[in-house]
């Protein structure tokens, strides 16, 4: 079993319990990711009754919605820390699972919107558990050697539950009811809650048997884990996780800039929801092929040349999109605009892997992954307030925040490898 076991994750030339853990985390991004889809669906099919507190349907829809990204990201560095000075991750990966499936079913019998609320509210504090656990035990089980590669597996393995599961989620929906052998018959959201639920469990139990934890998670647990804004010992103003954490969030606020504003973009370019879900999902394809190779490629090259790069790329990627008339176009800057997130997320958590010391990576990692979640979560909101000053504004503003995003990048931050093979990269030292 053993030599089959080491066939099989051969290929990704990663420790055994950085695979499973991403698979554990592909298993519950396919759950979680169900509920992006199902949750507007659900309040809108009229189920769903009581206090609106005022708000319009796609309001509260919006409120539901977001309330997840805010807990979980405001939760993360609290944590992380707090996995830091236990020296413990794998419990903290097993509480946030055990949440998220037990919210997941818990839908199956909310009925109000004060309900949903609570429950959404009650996965982002669970999700908060899982994240900055995780990645700090890739980083732990990682090497300077192959940091970059690890993580590129783990987010690979990550987008992938994520992408697939908005398009299952309509497909078990649309086909329900269902009629179970027991003589039971639930509806297409039931199942989907279920699902959901499950998902979650088979990670738990991924987790339980197949991942540990590593020595080094408890071998600084009493260090000073603050997160500093300047650079205490190097020669930049900032510090460079800091720095790589701002980044993170002018990125992923640009990169979030088209999610909101689907009617206005299919208006310009006179197209259907189909192309916009390409478009969409374009983002996602450019990651889930790239993040690999990249991550890999940083642990040859560097991990600077590759963010530095990657932040230039976002510039005429993200301004684009403000101006084209096209539908192909307009995935095509998409795809780009993956390219160069792809570029920039697996290395910089190397480049803070590599910065963090022993029994500091929740506390520091959770920088980065805190700051995505936030710009995640900012993009929308920026769109939506911006559209009314044209279609391009919301674009030339994730235009400047990228290029200060490069700015900050290119001045504060320096290349952690010690040797590195060369490489024709912008910004590679």
């Amino acid at each position: 079993m053993r030599r089959l076991v080491d066939q099989i994750i051969a290929p990704f030339a990663v420790d055994r319990r950085v695979l499973a853990l991403a698979g554990a985390r592909m298993a519950d991004g396919i759950g979680n990711s169900f509920l992006i889809i199902v949750i507007p669906l659900y309040v809108s099919s009229g189920v769903v009754s009581g206090t609106a507190f005022g708000l319009g349907e796609s309001m509260i829809i919006g409120l539901i919605l977001s309330l997840f990204g805010f807990l979980n990201s405001s939760f993360q560095p609290f944590t992380g820390r707090l996995s830091d000075r236990l020296g413990r991750r794998k419990p903290f990966i097993l509480v946030g699972l055990a949440g998220l499936a037990l919210t997941n079913l818990a839908y199956v019998f909310a009925e109000t919107y004060v309900s949903l609320l609570a429950i959404r509210g009650l996965q982002g504090v669970s999700v908060s558990f899982i994240i900055p656990a995780s990645i700090a035990l890739v980083n732990e089980l990682a090497t300077t050697g192959n940091r970059g590669g690890n993580m590129g597996v783990y987010n690979t393995f990550r987008l992938v539950g994520f992408g697939a599961g908005p398009a299952l989620a309509g497909a078990v929906v649309s086909l329900g009811p269902y009629a179970l052998p027991v003589g039971v018959t639930i509806s297409g959201f039931d199942a989907a809650f279920y699902t959901a639920a499950i998902t979650a469990a088979i990670s738990y139990v991924l987790v339980t048997v197949l991942v540990s934890d590593s020595d080094s998670a408890a071998a600084n647990a009493g260090a000073d884990l603050s997160i500093p804004i300047l650079d205490r010992s190097g020669p930049n103003l900032l510090d460079p996780i800091f720095t790589l954490g701002v980044a993170s969030f002018f990125m992923a606020t640009a990169i979030a800039l088209f999610s909101t504003i689907q009617p206005q973009v299919n208006a310009r370019l006179e197209q259907g929801a189909t192309w916009f879900g390409l478009q969409f999902a374009a983002f996602i394809i450019a990651q889930v092929v790239l993040q690999t190779p990249i991550g890999r490629a940083c642990d040859r090259y560097g991990r600077r040349p590759f963010i530095v790069t990657g932040m230039v790329l976002l510039i005429p990627t993200t301004l684009a999109q403000g101006f084209l008339f096209s539908s192909v176009l307009m995935f095509v800057a998409r795809l780009f605009q993956g390219v160069a997130a792809a570029m920039v997320f697996a290395p910089s958590l190397a480049l803070a892997g590599d910065l963090a010391g022993e029994g500091e990576s929740g506390s520091k990692l959770s920088v980065l992954t805190m700051a995505f979640g936030y710009g995640i979560a900012a993009g929308p909101l920026s769109s939506g307030a911006l559209i009314r000053f044209g279609f391009g504004a919301p674009f030339v503003f994730g235009t400047a925040l990228a290029t200060l995003g490069l700015i900050l990048v290119y001045t504060q931050v320096e290349e952690t490898l010690e040797a590195t093979a060369s490489v024709p990269v912008v910004g590679s030292n």
